[in-house]
């Protein structure tokens, strides 16, 4: 979920954000240099590498899939491997 937030900033911080960021991308740009500091590091970390393991991945995928399947063959449906 994303939260408005309103900043101040010096004149010169303004107008090289404006310079070196689409105005667009601004919020993401911010985001991204800030959040190293706020949410912790261990935890973004972590995440980085459950999704670099595919063998993890494809065994969540599966327990999944047989953890599901007996919901959709009850109603005439077949997973597709």
């Amino acid at each position: 979920m994303q939260k408005k937030l309103t900043i101040t900033v010096d004149e010169h911080v303004y107008h090289g954000l404006h310079a070196v960021v689409d105005s667009r991308r601004i919020s993401q740009f911010i985001e991204s240099l800030v959040r190293p500091y706020v949410i912790g590091k261990d935890l973004e970390v972590a995440y980085q590498q459950m999704a670099q393991e595919e063998a993890r991945e494809a065994e969540a995928l599966d327990w999944a899939e047989a953890t599901c399947e007996p919901c959709i063959m009850s109603r005439g449906t077949r997973l597709s491997s």
